[in-house]
Order: structure tokens, then C-alpha cells, then sequence
């Protein structure tokens, strides 16, 4: 993490982020007034975060760690806070989200807290992919200090290639990236995102 990352994520940060079931209500609540996070609250927008909700809804529900990712999570001895980056209307953050709090629930060493990226952008923009605020963008904080021990996102590393690959197919339209991610995404079941959370948790500890 660089210094103004550190000096940008401060305990006040931690202290008003939401927890996942607290992110959940908000969301919820938000959907009720036809709104959506940030700024834009177009019919688009409002109907991704509905899908969103779906897609949650379901993940909650049928994810099971494995076993190796379990005993991963269960050797991890420091106190942990994994702080995510999301918004309501991400489709990314909808598939992963999900999985990254059942880890969190694993273990009384991590901590998951969540803040909305286009209240953080200074955070945010410590953290770009490809030069773009992508999300979800989990950093594994030292509970205590606050300094970095890694970060992750915003997709498994298969899923990020893919999507890049076809983002700059000029014959995928927009709408088919979505499609053909979310496809991965269902098709997948998590797998590579339990599998690299294993391999970081080894790196991490």
C-alpha cells in the first residue's frame, strides 16, 4: 500500500463502514425508494441493483466453502479487516461479495467491512486495475495497525481475462460482455475465487 493509501484508511474509515448484513439493509432500503448507491438512479441502474439482489440472494444460500479454503481460513492466527470497495449496482461485487462474507464468517480473526467506491475515490484511486476503478476491491488490513498485508480484485484472474478480452472484441456488444461474464460466473460456482482466496491466505499469513 502506498503512504497515502495508509494515511487514507483511517480508523474513522473502519469505524463507519458497513458490515455485509448492514450493506444488505441499505441496499434493500434503497430498492425501495427506487434508488439505487451513488449518484445515478436511472431505470438501468436500479434494475442492475435488483438483479444484484437476486444474485446475492442465491449465493447466500448455496455457497459452500471447500474444505482446504475452511482450513485456510481456520490457521489464520492475526487479527484481520478485510475492507471492500462496492456499490450496490455492480455486477461483480454482486457474484463475489457473497463468497467474501462467507469466508469473513469462518473465522472470528477477520473482520469484513464494506464502504461504497464513489465515496472513496481517493481510496479508490490507490487501488486502480488497468488504470480503471474497478470493483470489488478487497485490502487485507492488519486490524491493529491498519497497514496492508494484500489486496484482491476486482474478479478472479480467469474471469479478468476473459472480460478483457472481450471488452475489446468490437464485435461483442455491451450487453453480450455482461451476459457471457455473468455465464462464467454461474458456471464457475466459485471455484476459482475459494481457490485463490486459499493461495492468498498462505501468502497473507
Amino acid at each position: 500500500m502506498s503512504e497515502t493509501a495508509e494515511q487514507l484508511i483511517t480508523p474513522t474509515i473502519i469505524e463507519q463502514a458497513m458490515s455485509y448484513e448492514e450493506y444488505r439493509t441499505m441496499i434493500d432500503n434503497l430498492l425501495n425508494e427506487n434508488k439505487t448507491t451513488g449518484s445515478n438512479h436511472s431505470e438501468g441502474m436500479v434494475k442492475y441493483t435488483k438483479m444484484n439482489v437476486h444474485r446475492m440472494n442465491r449465493l447466500d444460500k448455496q455457497t459452500l466453502l471447500k474444505a482446504e479454503l475452511g482450513e485456510a481460513l481456520e490457521s489464520v492466527e492475526q487479527q484481520w479487516i478485510w475492507l471492500v470497495l462496492t456499490e450496490a449496482w455492480c455486477g461483480d461485487a454482486a457474484q463475489n461479495i457473497p463468497v467474501i462474507a462467507k469466508m469473513a464468517d469462518q473465522t472470528d480473526n477477520i473482520e469484513l467491512k464494506l464502504i461504497l467506491r464513489d465515496e472513496h475515490l481517493d481510496i479508490m484511486d490507490q487501488y486502480l486495475t488497468n488504470g480503471g476503478r474497478s470493483i470489488p476491491k478487497l485490502i487485507c488490513l492488519d486490524a491493529e495497525t491498519l497497514e496492508e498485508i494484500g489486496s484482491w480484485g476486482p474478479r478472479p484472474k480467469e474471469a479478468q481475462e476473459k472480460a478483457m478480452k472481450w471488452k475489446n472484441d468490437s464485435e461483442i456488444s455491451n450487453k453480450e460482455w455482461g451476459e457471457k461474464l455473468h455465464k462464467w460466473y454461474a458456471d464457475n460456482r466459485t471455484e476459482d475465487i475459494q481457490e485463490e482466496f486459499v493461495q492468498l491466505i498462505k501468502e497473507w499469513i
